[in-house]
This record gives structure tokens, C-alpha cells and sequence, in this order.
């Protein structure tokens, strides 16, 4: 019998918090209380000044694998995710080959099964996300997966789109858009603006993002499907979903940490880690996206955890691949971004509860594989659990990091709030900061 107590941390529900002990046992929440008298064989996990409550879940983490393995792999990545406080990441597609097939999915299921965490799968809306022809999104779905997305590239002829929501409806899964109009983005290394101009960079307006969420919002009208925007980056962005949102449309959106922390000027060196898609937006932009966090607008805070093999990060601005690394930094950039004083309750929504929905991995959803996530911590609920100190301080080191690539964007930044313990599939994982 494997028995875990989590001692006097904040415990937070769904709609409240109160200071408790979380007794875990056998892979499920046996009982929250006040105080709890456990076995002496319980392994005891002292939570005074943190917050404890469900385990994160990554909506947009690139996994690498297949082909791109020297980056990441789906075991790296797991052990990076386990140390960020995540318990269940979704791996994109954009792999080499692409996951747009029955035999590529179960392979990534079956290999994210070795490890601590649960590992879904985003399945390609096209055919090697060409763009062009449908992939077989129900075969996909019969194998548990609830969401599909070209992302890297965004799904650019209007009527495959159309014909990708009216054929997802019916089975009951969700398309994730990356929204960027390639044409207007083309050649594109950073945001449009006048530093780009004085840079000497082609940009990539914020027009090219902004003109497919628009698109896209008006064919989730037409068709009565339901579309989550991926890494939205511009404040009118955020103002199109969340007004559509309000308007009763079946739409969502995530932001991403480095949209929110870093604005265009970080790419005046020209030091290709900074280089992202959708890039780094103007001071306005990123004021904005705080602002949204901050008024409880954000369905989710997703990583977009790119790494990159360090040879291709050394090449020339203009050459080099876009995508930083984030799945070790984004709860503390969360915190940050809350402001002065942060609720836990929100900062719980935004990294587990929120993204957990949107992926179908909350308790009463449909789901293959895999437990359940965003849980409301309460007896019986499947233990995945993150413990947080809120109030530490460290700085981050990329030669600590466990992915197997190097490309933070945060080198030497000071940060507040770290993951103490992570609990995924009721197994221990992380405990005082380090893997078990």
C-alpha cells in the first residue's frame, strides 16, 4: 500500500481554501481534514506556506518524438513537466512524422505511458498538416484524443477549416488553432513595428494572428463547432475570443508565459532565443495580456515548451528555428504576472482547472488512458496533486534543467515560486524540489 500525507499546506478547491492535511493513498485522495492521523509508514510531505491543490496541466508542450529526438523526448519532457508541477502534458503533432494516424498516436501514448506523468496527444487536423486533406480524426478519437491542431502552422484554407469543425462536432472534440495567416506572416522573424524596421528583421504583424481568430470565430458561428486558440499574443486577440466567448460561442483561449513576461525588445541582440511564432509582441501587447490574466479573461496558461538542439538555436536570427523552452518556468511566471498579491484559487484555474477542461481530463469527461486531472480536491478523487511554495526564490540555471535542450529565454532570471512536490498518478515524482 503506498501511502502519501501532505501536511498544513493551503488546500485548494475549486472554490475555496483552507489549510489541511491530504491523505493520499493507493493513487486516490483518501481524505482532506484538518488534521489526519496516518500510518507510520506514510511518507510525509511538509506543506506550511504552500498552496496545494491539483496537479498542472500543459495544454501545448512539444515533446519532439518521434524525430526530432537529440531536442527532446517524450521521457525528457516528462521529467521537465514533473519538476514545472505538471502531472498531465498534451503533446502537439508537429513531430517528424506528424501525429496525424492511428499507429503514430498509440506509439506516443504507449511510450508517455513509461512515464510518471499522463501523457495525451494532439492529433493533426490534416494530413501532415498540410493544410490540404483531412486527417482521420475519428480513428484518432476512438484511441482518447479529445483535441486536434496543425499547430506550428495554422490551418490556412477557410473551407478545410469549415470542413474540419463540422466533422470534429459530432465526435465531440475540439480544434486548437495556431492563428497566424502565413501569407501576411511569411518570412516574418519578429514582431512588425518600427524596431523591427531599425533591426533590419522581416516582421510578422499582429494583423496576421488577429485576422485568423477572427476567421476562425466567425466559422465557429456558422458551423456550431468549437475552436481553442492556441498562444494568442496580441490584446485584440484577446478581446476577439473573449467577446465571442461571452457571446455564447464554443470558444477558448490560452496565453502563453513569454507572451506575457517578454516584449519585441528582447530580440535587439538578435540572440535566436528570443525568436518565437507568434513572436514576441510590443510592451502594449504584453501589458494587455497581464491585464487579462489579472481580470480572470485567460481560460488557460499553456507553456508552447519548444526546444531546440543547440546547433540550431546558434544559427543566424533569420535562420534559426523559433521556440524557447518553458515548462520549468511557467508557474512562476504565472505567479508573477498575477501581481502583488495572487490568488491561489486563480492561479490553480489558469494551470490545472482551466487547461483540464479544455482537454477533456477532468473527472466526468470522456477519456482513455488516462486519470483525472483539474480535480477539485476532495476524498476520491484521483491524486494528482502539485504542492507549490509560493514565497521561494531561485534563479534559473539552463544547465539544471532536464530537458535535453537548452533554450530558456529566463538564463539568470531571478524568479518567486517553485514547485515543492508533485504527486502524478498517485506516485510521488518530485519531492523537495527534485525528482525522485
Amino acid at each position: 500500500m503506498s501511502v502519501i500525507i501532505i501536511r498544513q499546506g493551503l488546500v485548494i478547491g475549486e472554490r475555496s481554501g483552507a489549510v489541511a492535511d491530504v491523505l493520499i493513498v493507493d493513487g486516490q485522495i483518501k481524505e482532506v481534514a484538518t488534521t489526519i492521523d496516518a500510518p507510520s509508514a506514510a511518507h510525509e510531505i511538509d506543506a506550511r506556506d504552500c498552496w496545494v491543490g491539483p496537479g498542472f496541466v500543459d495544454l501545448h508542450t512539444h515533446l519532439r518524438e518521434p524525430g526530432r529526438e537529440a531536442a527532446e523526448t517524450i521521457e525528457s519532457g516528462a521529467r521537465a513537466g514533473a519538476l514545472g508541477g505538471y502531472c498531465a502534458l498534451v503533446a502537439m503533432p508537429n513531430t517528424e512524422p506528424a501525429l496525424d494516424s492511428v499507429a503514430l498516436v498509440a506509439y506516443v501514448l504507449e511510450r508517455g505511458a513509461r512515464t510518471p506523468l499522463d501523457i495525451a496527444v494532439a492529433g493533426a487536423i490534416t494530413k501532415d498538416r498540410a493544410g490540404e486533406s483531412l486527417a482521420p480524426m475519428a480513428e484518432m478519437a476512438a484511441l482518447g484524443v479529445r483535441l486536434f491542431t496543425d499547430d506550428g502552422l495554422g490551418v490556412q484554407d477557410p473551407s478545410v477549416m469549415r470542413r474540419a469543425l463540422t466533422y470534429a462536432t459530432p465526435l465531440g472534440v475540439r480544434l486548437a488553432q495556431h492563428c497566424e495567416d502565413e501569407r501576411l506572416a511569411a518570412g516574418g522573424t519578429m514582431n512588425e513595428g518600427a524596431l523591427s524596421g531599425r533591426l533590419g528583421l522581416v516582421g510578422r504583424p499582429a494583423l496576421a494572428e488577429e485576422l485568423m481568430v477572427l476567421r476562425d470565430i466567425e466559422l465557429v458561428r456558422l458551423t456550431g463547432g468549437s475552436v481553442h486558440f492556441l498562444h494568442l499574443s496580441t490584446g485584440r486577440s484577446v478581446e476577439l475570443v473573449s467577446n465571442a466567448r461571452d457571446e455564447g460561442l464554443a470558444v477558448s483561449f490560452e496565453v502563453a508565459p513569454h507572451h506575457f513576461t517578454l516584449d519585441e525588445s528582447a530580440c535587439t541582440d538578435y540572440d535566436p532565443v528570443f525568436k518565437v511564432h507568434p513572436p514576441l509582441r510590443a510592451r502594449s501587447d504584453v501589458d494587455a495580456l497581464v491585464d487579462a490574466l489579472r481580470r480572470g479573461v485567460v481560460d488557460a496558461v499553456a507553456t508552447d515548451h519548444a526546444p531546440h538542439a543547440p546547433e540550431l538555436k546558434d544559427l543566424a536570427f533569420d535562420e534559426a528555428p523559433a521556440g524557447m523552452l518553458g515548462l520549468e518556468e511557467a508557474a512562476s511566471l504565472t505567479l508573477e504576472a498575477l501581481g502583488a498579491s495572487p490568488d491561489p484559487l486563480e492561479f490553480f484555474r489558469l494551470l490545472s482547472r482551466g487547461p483540464a477542461r479544455i482537454a477533456q481530463l477532468r473527472r466526468d469527461d470522456y477519456r482513455v488512458r488516462h486519470s483525472a486531472h483539474g480535480a477539485n480536491m476532495l476524498a476520491g478523487e484521483d491524486a494528482n496533486v502539485t504542492v507549490f511554495d509560493p514565497g521561494v526564490q531561485w534563479v534559473v540555471d539552463r544547465s539544471t534543467l532536464a530537458s535535453r535542450s537548452m533554450n530558456t529565454p529566463y538564463e539568470g532570471r531571478a524568479m518567486t515560486g517553485r514547485v515543492r512536490a508533485t504527486i502524478a498518478k498517485g506516485h510521488l515524482v518530485v519531492d523537495e524540489g527534485r525528482l525522485t
